[in-house]
Parts: structure tokens; sequence; C-alpha cells
């Protein structure tokens, strides 16, 4: 699976109103965000599985 595709369901991707494109918004610093997109093994060790229904449960 590419990084496009797992970033779909990352809990950090959000879509940029202004250009329509899928972001990433987690907050990286100069070295992180280095790392992040000179990363060529296709993983991201930032991902974390966005789960709608995790959130549900806690509310009840």
């Amino acid at each position: 699976m590419s990084i496009d595709a797992l970033c779909e369901t990352c809990e950090f991707a959000y879509i940029d109103d202004e250009t329509g494109d899928l972001v990433c918004g987690n907050v990286f610093d100069e070295d992180e965000m280095v790392s992040f997109m000179t990363n060529d093994n296709g993983r991201c060790k930032y991902y974390r599985f966005y789960d709608e229904y995790k959130t549900v449960q806690k509310q009840n």
C-alpha cells in the first residue's frame, strides 16, 4: 500500500479547502519533515489509523 493510500485513512490527514488536496496535518520539526519527505520505503512512521467508531464509543 502506498503512502498516498494510507493518508486517506490517517488520523492526521485533511482536505485543504483552498487546493482540495489531501494534506498531512501532523506537526513536524525540521528533521522529521526531511525524513517524511524523503521516505522511500513506502511507509509513513507517523501513520495512525483513524477510527471514527472509537470516538463514538468514548462518548457513550
